[in-house]
């Protein structure tokens, strides 16, 4: 079976006012105020003030704003960037339930970003976000369970992480749980379901799942 969906290469995000839905507990009114306009601050260009508030934030323990000055020191945005100091914020941040962070670490472990590489740290991460819901990493866990990367090989864990993402609405997930119950990879075959999943990428964009339901139905049809 032919792994459609794969772990992404680290892409450093625009800075974020607010955490993923995730465990980060919400912040105060007054609070949401400074990290929303110290982001506006920054898109505007205006770095210095962007990086005073952040700071400022960050001393009072607001995971967002470890998150954004993590990502300025990446971008090499403060005048003395450090990737170190770039790590220990984004733990700081992921430690504190902000989704983004952990999924930020992931990638950056996994691809030696941020100075090493540990495909077991990563995936370390790439869980806690999957088991919060988000769907890419929940779609990352799959694929590393499914090839044996990162986490020990398991078509069965591996099916169990690509439902969530395909019902979380991953288009590949839903595609390669599909064509897992269509080969009883990792799950018992079940042609009724992967006419369900097939069916569900196809109505999500996927080019090639429509093919696979006509095919589905007509060998239905001739049996």
């Amino acid at each position: 079976m032919p792994c459609r969906a794969v772990a992404s290469a680290l892409v450093v995000p625009l800075l974020l006012a607010a955490a993923m839905a995730g465990a980060a507990p919400p912040l105060s009114p007054a609070v949401q105020a400074q990290l929303d306009r110290a982001v506006i601050d920054y898109e505007s260009g205006h770095i210095e003030a962007a990086r005073t508030a952040f700071e400022a934030l960050s001393r009072r323990g607001v995971p967002a704003a470890d998150f954004n000055l993590a990502v300025m020191h990446v971008k090499r945005q403060l005048p003395e960037p450090s990737l170190t100091r770039a790590e220990e914020l984004l733990l700081r941040a992921a430690r504190g339930g902000f989704v983004t962070a952990q999924l930020m670490l992931a990638k950056s472990y996994e691809t030696g970003q941020l100075g090493r590489r540990d495909l077991k740290l990563a995936h370390d991460w790439y869980e806690l976000a999957a088991e919060t819901g988000a769907a890419e990493a929940q779609v990352a866990m799959g694929t590393a369970h499914y090839l044996g990367r990162g986490r020990p090989k398991d078509a069965a864990r591996a099916a169990h992480w690509y439902r969530e993402a395909a019902k979380a609405g991953d288009v590949g997930a839903a595609y390669i749980l599909a064509s897992m119950y269509e080969q009883g990879d990792g799950v018992e075959r079940d042609l009724r379901l992967a006419r369900y999943w097939y069916q569900r990428a196809a109505e999500m964009g996927d080019d090639a799942a429509p093919y696979k339901v006509r095919e589905l139905d007509a060998r239905e049809s001739a049996s």
